[in-house]
Parts: C-alpha cells; structure tokens; sequence
C-alpha cells in the first residue's frame, strides 16, 4: 500500500509536484536522521549511489554528543563517512509536508558491508535467520503518547513542566474525549495514511492527553520503518496544530506510553504448527530478561513497571491476560504474542529483532513452554522484569544468547549505550534529591 514507486516518481518530479527528497536512517534512539535532498539530484545521484552521512549519527547520545566506547566510530578513527543506500521499497510521500517524498536507508561501510550495530540492519540479520528455516514474521506495534496543548517551545521554556495536557481527565475508549482533540488526531491519520500507511483506529488512553492510532500489522521490516516516520511525523503535525506529543515511557506518576508490539509466524504463509508456536513463545520467555534492554533502553524505560500500572512486572505469559508480559491473543491465523515490556520511547527494529532470536532460540533449542499464568501476574512469584536499567544491562553482557544471535559487535555497541546513559544520570541532581533535602536535611 505504501510504495511510490520511482517512476512514478519522475513523473511527479516532472511535473513539479515534488521537490525534495528526504533520506532518513533510523538512529540508535529510534529516531530518523539525514538529508533532505533535491528532488533531481536525488534520482540522478543519490537513488543509484547512496550519500554519505558521518557516521558518528551511531555513535551519539540522545543529545548528539559524541560518546567514547564504541567500536565503529570515534575520535581515533576519525569520525568518517558511511554510506545511505536508498531502499527503493521504502518511497513514500510525507503529506505533512509540501512537495515532499521520503526514502529510508540502508547503513553501509563506505566498501558496502553493513554498519552492524544500525538498528536497520540488526533487523534485516534476523530476519535472514528466519528466511534460513523457512519463517517470516509479521509485526504490529501499538504506540501510545500523551497530547498536550503547549507547544514543544513552550514545553521547553517550561523545563517540562505543568503542562496542559489535551484532555483533563481520563478518556479510555472515550468518544467525547477523542473528540475534543479530533482535529490533531485526524491530522495524523490522514498523515499517515497519505504516507501509505494502513490505520485502523485511534482511541483515547488513561493518563489525561493519553492515544494510541493503531496501524494495521504487515511485514516485520515494513512495520518497523512505518513505526519511525509516525513517530517523526505525529510529532511534526501536532507542531503545526500548536500541540506537543511525547512517547517517552513515563512522564509522571500516572500510566506510561506503552509499545505493546504483536507478532506472528508464518512459513509459507501459513501460521505454523501449535508445537512450533509454543518454542517461540517459550523462547521469548526464557530470554526476557536477557533481552530486556532492546526492549527498554532508557533509564525512564523501567519506570512504567509497576503493579497495577498495566504494564508488566512479572515474566510470565497468559491467554488474554494484560498482567503478564506476554499476552497470546487471537486464533487460527490471527494467532500471536503480545510483548508487552516495551514503552513508548523503544527503538522498534531493536525489540523485534529480540523478539525474533529469542523465538529462534526457542525453536531451535525445543524449549518446553511452562503452563500458562492464570490470575493477576503482578500478586505472582514469578521471575520478574529487569527494574532499572542497569540491572538489564548487566543482563545482557552476559547473555551467551544474546551474543550468538546478534554478535558481539552489536551486543557491545549497545551496552555501551546504556552504560553512556546511566553515567550520565549519576551525575544528575534530580527534583525529587531537591525537594526531599534542600531545606529537610
């Protein structure tokens, strides 16, 4: 649905109906970064040989400062190029903004091997694993963020602080609530539908200013691209109606933004046999832990999982149970696993290329699925999620799982990510030291 094709292209270049070009990589953050391009220099140069970005863009912190620790980029190897390849699957046109079209790009070495820790090609690995065992996945991400009335400047002169959100009170599956802020909303569904996207639905959430738009699932490689423009262009179209949104996974002490992310496996595009369902599933159990900091990659991330929060705290799995991290909904075909560990701020090629090794492992492996969680989960004694992100990252250098599926590289790429943001947040007095101590203590 969402392919413009490059002849079509030309002919919308042709008839000055599209000047500009937008090449966009995803970023470890989850963000998508690049060149806004000339329509013309676009398919004359950079369709058929890619252009250069530094290749510093994986290798920053959220703030883009330059870190030291990693393998593939610093200051002793000079922060060189690497290269965008254009994937032509990937044209679409972005409505929101005029006369412009958007290509997302694979991330090379300037000698045409891939850039391994970008999250693109972290994902395109393992779905070549699947492809080796016959297996494809199919995905859908359901991403919730909080609408405010401010604008991103205001948000900021503000320090982020006493916002208004969009809507006062709770607005769960609210019609009236939904409505008030209709105009954002719809903005953003036709957006995205413009963009080539296929949207099933928008609903209110609890926390006041709370939605999810929900996209129909696809590919495991197409959702994941369709879930970074959303992101970038939900937050361009609330700007441009004088709103701010935000997907970070806790702003207050009321319900996060989750990421709950669905999938499903097929081979020859039929669901596989009940006994293959149940080592994936058992796979993404028995590797939860391990694989938690894909899933969670911001020290904010661990701040969703609380009891009774609907988000999850216990590594378990259930039939339709929302108290557990894995959720199994659906029959037949439409059979699948709901992780419901990721928030909103996730990277989305990150968790489901952990989600896929840790389904491999399963099968693989003929790990036995444990009996289903039947109850509230959070009252349990199961194991449970990581609760900071340290602990998750300590998980994960020592995942001998981890380490086969992804490499080292890419394992180590992302601990040093994590380590990057925890020693700079030990370095922060926080508003809570401040209020407990200034005058108390």
């Amino acid at each position: 649905m969402r392919e413009l094709s490059v002849d079509r292209l030309r002919e919308l270049v042709d008839a000055g109906r599209v000047d500009t070009v937008l090449v966009a990589l995803t970023d470890m953050q989850g963000r998508l970064q690049g060149k806004r391009c000339g329509a013309r220099y676009f398919l004359e140069e950079v369709l058929a040989h890619g252009t250069e970005a530094c290749d510093y863009l994986m290798a920053v912190d959220v703030e883009m400062n330059p870190v030291s620790g990693y393998a593939t980029s610093s200051w002793d190897r000079g922060y060189g190029d690497f290269l965008l390849r254009p994937d032509p699957a990937t044209l679409r046109m972005v409505p929101w903004h005029d006369a412009t079209a958007m290509v997302q790009a694979d991330v090379l070495n300037l000698d045409g091997t891939p850039v391994a820790p970008s999250p693109r090609q972290v994902l395109r690995r393992q779905l070549d694993r699947l492809a080796e065992r016959g297996l494809a996945a199919y995905v859908g991400t359901e991403l919730e963020f909080i609408l405010f009335d401010d604008t991103y400047e205001d948000a900021a002169r503000l320090g982020y602080k006493h916002l208004t959100p969009a809507n006062q009170y709770n607005v769960d599956y609210s019609l009236l609530g939904t409505g008030r802020v209709e105009p954002v909303l719809r903005a953003i569904r036709n957006g995205m539908t413009g963009a080539g996207m296929y949207v099933e639905s928008a609903k209110g959430e609890c926390n006041p200013g709370q939605h999810e738009i929900a996209f129909r699932y696809t590919d495991a490689l197409t959702t994941c691209d369709n879930h970074a423009v959303y992101k970038t262009g939900a937050k361009e179209i609330a700007a441009k109606h004088g709103r701010s949104l935000t997907f970070m996974a806790k702003i207050n002490e009321r319900e996060g933004n989750s990421c709950h992310i669905h999938m499903s496996l097929r081979r020859d595009d039929k669901p596989v046999p009940d006994a293959e369902f149940r080592m994936f599933l058992a796979g993404q159990l028995a590797c939860l832990r391990e694989f938690t900091a894909f899933y969670a990659p911001n020290i904010n991330s661990y701040k969703r999982y609380a009891p009774g929060s609907f988000a999850p705290t216990a590594i378990a799995w259930g039939t339709d149970n929302r108290t557990c991290a894995l959720r199994v909904v659906g029959h037949g075909a439409s059979r699948r696993v709901e992780n419901r560990v990721p928030g909103g701020d996730v990277n989305p090629y990150l968790a489901v290329a952990a989600m896929i090794a840790a389904g491999l492992h399963g099968i693989d492996t003929g790990v036995e699925l444990e009996d289903e969680f039947h109850g509230n989960a959070y009252a349990s004694d199961k194991p449970r999620v990581p609760a900071t992100l340290r602990a998750a990252a300590d998980a994960l250098e020592g995942s001998a799982i981890a380490r086969a599926a992804f490499g080292d590289d890419v394992v180590e790429h992302y601990l040093n990510a994590a380590r990057v943001e925890l020693a700079a947040f030990d370095t922060v007095v926080t508003d809570w030291e401040l209020a407990r101590g200034f005058e108390r203590l």
